[in-house]
């Protein structure tokens, strides 16, 4: 299998990588850490990965998508699944008091992964196979007082996800919405953890199952899509007035 994964070096990524490497499998790794990359890619060849070449960018500038994408898939030849894992959890307090600081996590945690979609759903129409995989969040179900920029950026992904699922329905390219609750990871090294937080490595068990079972929409783990029925179905005069 041909593995295409942006954001490479996040800790879900890496877990999911680390998954699949030992079967062989060949990747295209981007991340914007060189360093990071170097060591991934030999942990993948470690773990019995069948090649495995990479790309430094920053995935925020939205310019250099079309040329990225030009050359993994000129190294890669056919694509079987594309993992977009980047993303970035902003200070909400900053994003409040200074627009440029929210559109600047609006950018890189959804416009970003729009921009890498839009380049290449037709080039996987053409090839008429492969699967579409984005990490979203579960924080993008519904806007919460504290985390509502991040929030607003996730629901933007995932909305589009929908249609284009729809739009590429019939072309053999499946498109999945990946929505993980609180995961242990550096991106919340800063937050105070709890029973609900997972380990990368249990959500990246449940993107592989997604994957091979051709899911739509997939909370991981599980328990969150239970967690989240009752936060959606929350009336609105009840759920302002908590602060979560």
């Amino acid at each position: 299998m041909n593995i295409l994964i942006f954001g490479a070096i996040s800790a879900i990524a890496q877990a999911v990588a680390v998954r699949y490497a030992a079967a062989e499998n060949r990747f295209y790794l981007v991340a914007r850490n060189g360093e990071k990359l170097a060591a991934l890619q030999r942990r993948l060849i470690d773990s019995g990965a069948g090649e495995v070449e990479t790309a430094q960018a920053d995935l925020a500038t939205l310019e250099d998508h079309p040329a990225l994408i030009e050359a993994a898939f000129e190294w890669l030849q056919s694509v079987d699944l594309v993992l977009i894992a980047h993303g970035a959890l902003p200070d909400q307090a900053r994003c409040e008091q200074d627009a440029k600081a929210m559109l600047e996590a609006l950018n890189v945690n959804g416009l970003s992964a729009l921009s890498l979609l839009t380049e290449l759903a037709p080039r996987m129409r053409e090839q008429a196979h492969g699967t579409l995989a984005v990490i979203t969040s579960v924080a993008g179900d519904r806007g919460r007082p504290s985390n509502y920029v991040y929030g607003s950026a996730k629901a933007l992904v995932s909305a589009f996800l929908q249609g284009l699922r729809g739009k590429l329905h019939g072309a053999g390219v499946h498109v999945i919405d990946i929505r993980p609750g609180l995961v242990d990871s550096p991106m919340t090294a800063h937050l105070q953890k709890s029973p609900l937080f997972s380990s990368p490595e249990r959500v990246a068990g449940g993107i592989v199952r997604a994957v091979a079972r051709k899911k739509h929409t997939v909370y991981v783990p599980g328990y969150w899509y239970f967690i989240m029925e009752i936060v959606r179905f929350l009336p609105d005069a009840i759920f302002k007035r908590l602060n979560f």
